[in-house]
């Protein structure tokens, strides 16, 4: 039965089927070929390693005897390449002594020779769908949480635009450049991109690359071999293996140090990297959506960005309108959010009277559905009524523009005032203020230490 999979085409299901009898490779390989895999073979330790290294593949398949050596030999240099490929050992001598030996050193499987192909196919799928599991919910500790799932909402000529542009694209694999104001919904685009195209059922991977050293962001998109540097006491798969056959959504793409660009450019290219430690290429099956508020074509021409990837990663640009390009369409969007935070707090329902509603609709909102969230979220909390009027609104551009600006204060002082500020807002929940503040949870611990910021008790 041909798999109907969305994304099937684009991610054969791999083998890499170890034996050192041709006979035997050719009728396992040939069946499995039948049940829609693709398989590789090897003859040996040395060949099934290479070809490991050269590309992961989902699942091994590895007598036990082999010509230079046997599986629990090989057992523990498969692991340290991808410890995440799950191994099939095959003997035609089992024991139990070998069984659990075999299990210790990571073998997933421990099956005995002759072996029934059928029974074969299930372990295998069983093994692959346990994988494809593990990657998504890796994937999913990397995420932002995004209350706002539905990027179209309203019925303004410049929001159904953009839908008309996502919807022709979504079923594409090719980048997709994504512009927009910051705080204008772009994330929330790009998982919907991915929810909506060929690899829906694989991995979303997205990493906000505002503010991020160069150091810190190619140990996280590419990952380090042991040893690579001082820390590095064990080797750690990147964003991007993670997101095999999956997407990976670069946020604040415009903010990424040169040397990483043709790093990032031979990913888009050449579908390869390299982990930081490693001498070995590796590949990786991935479609790459990228965002900015910035104008990248400027950054070209100031040579900060480099023009090459600019042309690649822009094949599909889209724009997200900011809010007050669609007043009208701000009462739809509160109501969505108010729904979400009633379903967050256990509260039956937040609704709004009309003269809040058209106070949301005149205000130009430069934080755009950002700052909208904060000012329902703060709205909420402090009338603590279900339904908002406008005099529980209170707007951050407003407020800043009529409070008096200290030019004395530090950089540092600014900075530990508003980390307070985000901390208080969020009820000292660590993690969602640093989502707010769009910084790795690690970071926003290291400020709070540094600046000595009590955190508020969390509600």
């Amino acid at each position: 039965m041909d798999d109907a999979r969305p994304g099937a085409a684009l991610a054969p299901r791999r083998v890499l089927l170890v034996d050192d009898e041709p006979a035997v490779r050719f009728g396992v390989s040939d069946f499995l070929k039948s049940r829609g895999f693709a398989v590789e073979e090897a003859g040996s330790c040395r060949e099934a390693e290479a070809a490991f290294r050269r590309e992961p593949p989902a699942v091994a398949v590895v007598d036990y005897s082999l010509p230079d050596g046997n599986a629990l030999e090989l057992l523990p240099r498969l692991k340290e390449v991808d410890p995440s490929v799950p191994v099939v050992l095959l003997t035609a001598h089992g024991s139990v002594d070998l069984a659990v030996r075999a299990i210790k050193e990571g073998a997933e499987q421990f099956l005995t020779k002759p072996v029934q192909l059928e029974a074969l196919t299930v372990v295998l799928e069983r093994l692959i769908e346990n994988q494809r599991n593990r990657q998504q919910q890796l994937a999913r500790r990397t995420q932002h949480g995004r209350e706002l799932r539905e990027p179209f909402l309203g019925e303004s000529a410049a929001i159904r635009e953009l839908e008309r542009e996502a919807r022709r694209v979504a079923a594409s694999d090719s980048p997709v450049l994504i512009q927009g104001e910051t705080g204008a919904g772009k994330g929330v685009l790009a998982r919907w991109l991915h929810d909506h195209g060929p690899r829906a059922e694989e991995a979303f991977v997205d990493l906000n690359c505002a503010g991020l050293s160069r150091e810190f962001l190619e140990t996280e998109l590419f990952g380090h071999e042991k040893g690579a540097f001082t820390g590095a006491t064990a080797a750690k798969p990147g964003l991007l293996e993670v997101a095999h056959r999956g997407t990976v959504f670069l946020d604040e793409i415009g903010d990424v140090d040169a040397p990483v660009q043709p790093k990032l450019l031979k990913v888009v290219e050449e579908k390869q990297f390299r982990r930081i430690g490693d001498v070995r290429d590796r590949r990786v099956d991935i479609r790459l959506l990228t965002a900015t508020h910035q104008n990248l074509a400027e950054l070209v021409r100031e040579k900060r960005f480099r023009s090459d990837l600019f042309f690649r990663i822009s094949t599909v640009p889209l724009r997200v309108p900011a809010l007050r390009e669609r007043a009208d369409d701000v009462p739809v969007i509160a109501a969505r959010i108010l729904e979400g935070l009633a379903a967050r707090w256990g509260h039956a329902r937040f609704a709004l009277e009309p003269d809040a509603a058209a106070a949301l609709s005149a205000y130009p909102w430069p934080g755009n559905i950002r700052e909208l969230r904060n000012v329902l979220e703060r709205a909420v909390l402090l009338s603590g009524a279900s339904v908002v009027r406008r005099r529980d609104l209170r707007f951050d551009a407003a407020e800043a523009a009529s409070a008096p600006y200290d030019l004395d204060r530090t950089l540092i002082e600014v900075e530990r005032q508003h980390i307070e500020r985000v901390l208080r807002a969020e009820g000292g929940h660590v993690e969602s203020a640093a989502k707010r503040l769009g910084i790795p949870r690690s970071s926003l611990y290291q400020k709070i230490k540094r600046f000595g910021i009590a955190v508020p008790k969390v509600r």
